[in-house]
């Protein structure tokens, strides 16, 4: 019999009532019986430092005016040396065709070759900090609900949450990840602040010992109030863009994005006389003040939401009133008045007048593939001054946005206990062309001549972020299907790459809710990247943590709960490559997770 833990409170199947003589003593059964043998994961021990000694000066206000040192990717016998300090950006103007000295010559794009070993070797050889030691695990946090706390700022199914917490430890989770949604907190008055019913679900995590990944999300939740999960944006906020639209991101068609504010307006006091900047760093230090008692013991985690879903990126997807078809090449979101006053001002600066009229005329729409295009196609004008020029000034605002954000949150956090993330978007479709069009629309500068990954990681290792994504359950392979030169596992390496180099710790997560054995194989294989140990005399532990998305009813289900329980145990063991090397283990832990359900099942239904 399947239990069903996360299901409707109304219910009687989630009511622990005392009535109910199965349920007595239930909690203290479970710590006895499954906590004592289960093996948590490890926290993460690396500590990341700011190192802003060497670090040139900040972009000027025209970010395509100025010409960092340039980077490269690091040559056989650069990878064996000892890693050097690195300027704020990289050129993103340089040559960088030597980055792809090993590509097929077939031209698809990828820095990283399928099945490479020489550049495989490369990627395992160089030099970062050993994280987690050799066989260290990985912890693994579990995703709530996006509406836990619903838009009235109140914890839903209390019950039902309870006992979900005290099934998640059981299995040997760390932690929970937590959606702070600025809709909810800061929904009538600017600067009045409701934290009731977060405190309320960090106090519960605190009593089952569960760390807690706090996500500041200044983004909204759905596209309209029929979604299954609806947050807007503050109600004054809402007010604010009704009487000036161009709050919003724009596309070229005037079409505008509701998911999160323009960052073209970033510095302006636009939002009842302060700027974005400082409400989202108001709302941050609210947090702090609010939940100081938890910091750096239950919350052990601030992820800081930059951009829709939480990720640095530009909402470049398909829109509302567009069925989404996510193999299209997305389009540039420029033609709000402040990103296009900025646009003008870069283009006069550098002698182009011409080049700030707008974005590109021939980029296509959302649904296009590149070769459609003139901008996207292979040597198409991406590659042209004018398509390096609009590229680099597009990434170089996103890249800022991060620096504001990260540069507030590190002042506000400081000294909490608690370490920092960003998020970045998973864009893998079309990662196999020559200009990576989907990438270059969200706001990555990522084509097969240069690496559009490596600005944002060292932007966060500046304040000493660990840099997030996602896609660790996908496979090249699965993907194929949809025909769209998607390479998650090429996206993965070139991030694992350019973290690496930064020295910056990377965390991951699964882009879609799976729970089959295969997914969360390739999710184990991609936590341990290891070599032969006849090679390496140590193999380096990247991922200090994984969020598993995400918490539901599906997930109690008996077969899902059974692999679920395992894979938990195989991510805090260390196991990697061979998650059946111990059949006596996975026989402990299939045996454990049967009788997980079976106490939870007496335990919530009851008649």
């Amino acid at each position: 019999m399947a239990a069903s833990l996360y299901a409707n409170s109304t219910r009687a199947s989630i009511s622990v009532s005392s009535k109910c003589s199965r349920a007595a003593g239930f909690g203290s059964r479970v710590k006895a019986r499954l906590v004592r043998n289960s093996s948590p994961a490890p926290r993460c021990k690396f500590s990341n430092k700011s190192n802003s000694k060497n670090c040139e000066p900040l972009y000027s206000s025209c970010s395509a005016s100025n010409s960092p040192a340039s980077s490269s990717f690091f040559s056989s016998d650069q990878c064996r040396r000892k890693a050097q300090k690195f300027g704020r950006f990289p050129d993103l103007w340089s040559d960088s065709r030597a980055y792809c000295t090993s590509s097929s010559t077939e031209g698809n794009g990828s820095i990283f070759p399928e099945a490479d070993p020489q550049v495989e070797m490369l990627y395992h050889s160089l030099v970062s900090p050993v994280w987690q030691g050799r066989r260290g695990g990985v912890p693994v946090f579990v995703m709530m609900p996006l509406n836990t706390v619903n838009i009235n700022g109140q914890l839903t199914k209390r019950k039902a949450m309870n006992v979900s917490l005290m099934a998640l430890k059981s299995a040997g989770v760390e932690g929970i990840m937590i959606n702070f949604w600025w809709g909810v907190v800061e929904k009538h008055v600017p600067g009045q602040y409701n934290w009731t019913g977060y405190l309320e679900i960090v106090e519960m995590a605190r009593r089952h010992s569960l760390k807690v990944q706090a996500v500041m999300s200044f983004h909204q939740c759905g596209r309209t109030s029929a979604d299954s999960c609806w947050i807007p944006f503050p109600a004054w906020v809402s007010e604010e863009i009704a009487n000036n639209p161009d709050l919003a991101y724009t596309d070229k068609e005037g079409r505008r994005n509701m998911e999160y504010i323009s960052l073209g307006c970033d510095t302006l006091p636009v939002l009842k006389g302060r700027s974005p900047i400082q409400v989202y760093s108001d709302f941050m230090r609210s947090f702090r003040d609010t939940f100081r008692g938890f910091l750096g013991q239950t919350i052990r985690e601030i992820q800081i939401g930059m951009g829709p879903g939480g990720e640095l990126r530009y909402p470049s997807y398909v829109p509302d009133g567009l069925t989404r078809q996510f193999r299209g090449i997305g389009e540039f979101q420029c033609y709000d008045k402040y990103m296009s006053a900025s646009l003008r001002a870069c283009a006069e600066k550098v002698g182009k007048a011409e080049w700030g009229v707008g974005g590109p005329h021939d980029a296509g729409n959302y649904k296009q593939r590149p070769e459609e295009t003139g901008f996207f196609k292979t040597n198409g004008s991406w590659n042209t001054p004018y398509g390096q020029f609009f590229l680099k000034w597009y990434s170089g605002m996103l890249v800022m946005h991060g620096e504001h954000i990260s540069a507030a949150a590190e002042r506000i956090f400081r000294s909490t206990g608690a370490k920092l993330s960003g998020k970045v978007g998973g864009i893998h479709w079309h990662y196999g062309t020559q200009s990576h069009s989907a990438e270059l629309t969200a706001g990555y500068f990522n084509t097969s001549m240069n690496d559009g990954y490596l600005p944002i990681a060292r932007m966060f290792g500046r304040h000493g972020m660990t840099l997030s994504c996602t896609c660790f359950e996908m496979t090249d392979a699965e993907q194929r299907k949809f025909d769209a030169n998607c390479s998650p596992e090429g996206l993965l390496r070139q991030m694992t790459f350019a973290a690496r180099k930064s020295h910056v710790p990377l965390a991951g997560e699964n882009a879609v809710t799976t729970f089959d054995e295969l997914s969360q194989n390739q999710i184990i294989k991609n936590f341990r990247l290891c070599l032969d140990d006849s090679l390496y005399k140590e193999a380096y532990e990247l991922v200090c943590s994984f969020s598993f998305l995400r918490m539901s009813e599906q997930l109690f289900q008996r077969e899902n709960w059974n692999r679920f329980v395992r894979f938990v145990r195989q991510m805090a063991d260390g196991r990697t490559f061979h998650p059946r090397e111990n059949n006596h283990h996975g026989a402990e832990s299939n045996f454990q997770a049967q009788a997980s359900i079976e106490e939870f099942g007496a335990a919530t239904s009851c008649q």
